[in-house]
């Protein structure tokens, strides 16, 4: 039962983590508001904890269940998903520091203001995060038929 329990945390968290990128790419204005920059904040801080959360099922997953490590270990599509995953997470950075930033604007009541530039590069690794992620879910699609190349 717990097998089952952790290939569900996994795909809810990897459902949460398109969700919430989603809904950060849709509130993201030129001119952000205090609500939608509160919301950016809460958005990121939950797409966080669902990439931990896909993360460490993952690993549970690899190691514990499902078809066994060696089955993930030896495809290449498996490697293509977490090489896609860490490209992902790390590009991920710039915007929730960005978003971080804009803390104490926030409890100050004030909405942030960002330059038209950091608003281009904001969106464009927004939308960069949700291609990378849709390819790492056509990746775990391949992978878990068995597809090998």
């Amino acid at each position: 039962m717990m097998a089952v329990f952790v290939a569900f945390l996994h795909f809810f968290a990897a459902f949460g983590l398109a969700a919430t990128l989603f809904a950060e790419l849709m509130l993201l204005r030129p001119e952000p508001t205090l609500r939608e920059a509160r919301l950016l904040q809460w958005c990121d801080r939950w797409y966080g904890l669902f990439a931990g959360i896909v993360l460490g099922a993952g690993l549970f997953r690899v190691l514990y269940y499902a078809k066994g490590s060696a089955f993930y270990m030896g495809n290449p599509f498996f490697h293509l998903k977490i090489t896609l995953y860490v490209i992902t997470g790390l590009i991920s950075i710039y915007p929730t520091i960005t978003f971080l930033r804009w803390s104490k604007d926030l409890k100050a009541g004030l909405a942030p203001v960002i330059s038209s530039q950091q608003y281009s590069r904001l969106r464009s690794i927004l939308l960069l995060e949700l291609v990378l992620l849709t390819a790492v879910l056509a990746s775990a699609s391949l992978m878990a038929r068995g597809i090998a190349s």
